[in-house]
């Protein structure tokens, strides 16, 4: 479609990252006033609210993207979620890793992305450290280590979930929201939850129509930090030999987009490490996000809230496999913490 718009000075690739910056502004700006995180929801002392926050969000993510597959709009056929030999123990050891290093930061990478914004250095470094080690399995010294683990497939005749597409859409989504509005948080507070799902399948249908151009294809992608986070650090040292993508702008999006939220409402704050004990929790789970985000295929935003409404077996493993390592993460450090006989809740 992108032929028929009249673009003279822009090609599809440089348009899908000013369409990703626009994207990310509005998800930083979103989730900073949200909050938006699934770690919060899995084992945050607000999970009820913060559970409602992200499940309204994953409703409208599903609705949204599932309509505009019904209507042949974008197609999901090809895409990377829908591969017919399930990458089973990659996905579920990337899972678990991810989870068990968003406990150890306190927060998800896409929260702590927000938090950047917001003056966390904290989280700034792990984000950078992050993106370092994603873009090493990726392309680096731990690509040996993501194909041998992929290379332990599950064969499938189906890569999405059996059954009626519609029906699965419909269940999810009025479950999640049914929980959503028992959840005790504010309708405001779920309205600017729903449009942060609603990013998804714009983005989606942005990337997957209205940028498509046969002549200078682009992949269809949405809301995610892994990939994003690993080409934004590559694009950084190395701008002048590659160009921006859809993943940096997204990226840059949503840090521009956190401080002005944060700025505006005045909750900016310089943030910094309390001691080398939690410099380096938070390094190792900055690592363990990074490894486990490219094995797993994605974080809690990339395999959950924009992979599960593709309705793909490889998500709904990823996302699974990254909450139980969140609660057994949790439980670890309490039963440790109880042994010792002190907890470190600001650690």
């Amino acid at each position: 479609m992108f032929e028929s718009l009249g673009f003279e000075t822009l090609t599809a690739p440089q348009a899908a990252v000013w369409f990703a910056l626009a994207i990310g502004l509005a998800f930083g700006v979103l989730a900073q006033i949200t909050r938006f995180c699934l770690r919060r929801a899995v084992v945050g002392e607000d999970r009820k609210q913060a559970a409602g926050v992200w499940l309204t969000a994953l409703a409208v993510a599903m609705l949204g993207t599932q309509y505009a597959v019904a209507q042949g709009v974008i197609s999901f056929a090809d895409h990377r979620f829908m591969a017919a030999d399930l990458p089973v123990l990659a996905i579920v050891a990337g899972g678990l890793m991810f989870g068990i290093g968003m406990v150890l930061t306190r927060g998800c990478i896409s929260r702590l992305t927000v938090l950047t914004g917001a003056g966390n250095l904290r989280a700034a470094l792990v984000l950078i450290v992050f993106a370092i080690t994603a873009h090493a399995a990726l392309k680096g010294v731990l690509a040996p280590l993501r194909t041998s683990l992929g290379s332990v497939t599950l064969p499938l005749d189906s890569a999405a979930l059996p059954g009626n597409p519609l029906i699965w859409t419909a269940l999810i989504a009025a479950a999640a929201l049914l929980f959503a509005l028992r959840s005790g948080n504010k309708p405001g507070t779920l309205a600017l939850a729903a449009l942060i799902g609603a990013l998804v399948p714009v983005a989606w249908v942005g990337t997957g129509f209205v940028l498509y151009d046969d002549f200078d294809p682009i992949a269809m992608q949405s809301l995610s930090f892994t990939s994003p986070a690993a080409d934004s650090i590559f694009y950084t040292v190395a701008s002048t030999a590659v160009p921006a993508n859809f993943g940096a702008g997204l990226l840059g999006g949503v840090v521009i987009g956190a401080l002005l939220a944060a700025l505006l409402s005045g909750g900016f704050e310089w943030q910094s490490f309390d001691s080398p004990r939690q410099t380096g929790r938070y390094l190792t789970g900055a690592v363990l996000m990074g490894l486990g985000g490219v094995l797993a295929g994605g974080c809690t935003v990339g395999a959950g809230l924009a992979g599960i409404p593709t309705l793909s077996l490889a998500a709904v493993l990823a996302l699974a496999s990254i909450i139980a390592g969140g609660l057994l993460a949790q439980r670890a450090l309490r039963s440790g913490a109880a042994t010792a006989g002190v907890l470190h809740p600001a650690e």
